[in-house]
């Protein structure tokens, strides 16, 4: 195990067992990994991150999108696909070593926060919707939650730690993507599979979909538009039909805009592909008919494709 792996485990869940004073061995490779935070999870997680199989959140909290994305790792591997994690699984995909690290704090990044205002004429004024936190800039850079942050860095001053303050975050580092030879949408399995030209799958990204039924378009679409780090256009419409406030107003870009960091637009017309401030509820039908990815899926996604890139969508 890692010493900065180790020393987030005693962190975050005390030590690891003391009888007599001596220190008992470690525990087995997950160990327990359904049960809670589990060190192993969490190096798996990353490590699949890394190969653009995302589990959505990387936190350490086993759950579905993370044995979907261990299935589709064992699947592309010739190895049974058991969801069951091991030894040999994580050591195949590179082992535990440096799938954390260390990130200082600084001016640069107090004055990436701003405001983010719930009224839609009050957003519209702004330049920009930045992260209205350092705890929800730092998930970001890590792939994670805003509560795993917290939970890797106990007895920080969240959500604002000082200059300075040294944190703990997943490294999901990753090399550029390949390029899009085609997607496909599953409405059921709320997810996103990217395959190359050859039709070989080389990203899984977990989605939300349209909360209505009849907003749950399928069929074959292409990618019309990428545009990265986007403004959107609210239409009170859209939110209350029928309503006397028609009048639409330009929101700024920015990682809080309500199409995050990217936007993939698809040839349905106002159905696109594109990111969300808020990761932690990616899976949920609730979105008014677009399919919403965590920010840094979306952008990675936004680097693979390129107009006229076909998208299945299918239930």
């Amino acid at each position: 195990m890692s010493s900065l792996l180790q020393w987030v485990l005693l962190a975050t869940c005390g030590s690891l067992a003391f009888s007599n004073g001596n220190a008992q061995s470690a525990p087995p490779r997950f160990a327990g990994y359904r049960s809670g935070f589990n060190r192993d999870t969490l190096a798996l997680q990353v490590l699949l991150d890394r190969q653009h199989l995302s589990c959505n959140c990387v936190d350490g909290v086993w759950g579905v999108r993370t044995e979907i994305a261990l299935v589709t790792w064992q699947t592309l591997n010739g190895v049974p696909p058991t969801g069951i994690p091991d030894a040999a699984v994580l050591a195949a995909l590179g082992g535990d070593t440096n799938v954390l690290m260390r990130y200082t704090l600084t001016t640069n990044d107090w004055a990436a926060l701003g405001p983010v205002p719930q009224a839609w004429d009050e957003r519209a004024q702004l330049k920009t919707l930045a992260y209205e936190t350092l705890q929800e800039l730092l998930a970001e850079k890590g792939h994670t939650s805003q509560r795993a942050v917290e939970r890797l860095n106990p007895g920080l001053a969240w959500p604002n730690p000082p200059v300075g303050s040294e944190v703990v975050l997943p490294d999901c580092s990753y090399a550029k993507p390949a390029k899009a030879g085609s997607i496909r949408i599953s409405l059921s399995r709320t997810e996103v599979t990217v395959f190359n030209p050859e039709g070989q799958l080389v990203a899984l990204f977990p989605c939300s979909i349209a909360r209505e039924k009849s907003k749950r378009p399928d069929g074959e679409v292409s990618v019309r538009t990428v545009a990265p780090n986007p403004n959107y256009t609210y239409d009170p419409q859209l939110f209350a039909p029928g309503g006397s406030n028609k009048t639409k107003l330009v929101i700024p870009p920015g990682p809080n805009n309500p199409v995050g960091l990217a936007w993939i637009g698809l040839s349905l017309q106002g159905y696109g592909v594109h990111g969300t401030p808020i990761p932690e509820h990616i899976g949920r039908a609730e979105s008014k008919g677009c399919f919403r990815l965590a920010n840094w899926n979306a952008v990675k996604l936004l680097a693979m494709v390129e107009y006229g890139t076909p998208v299945m969508i299918e239930e």
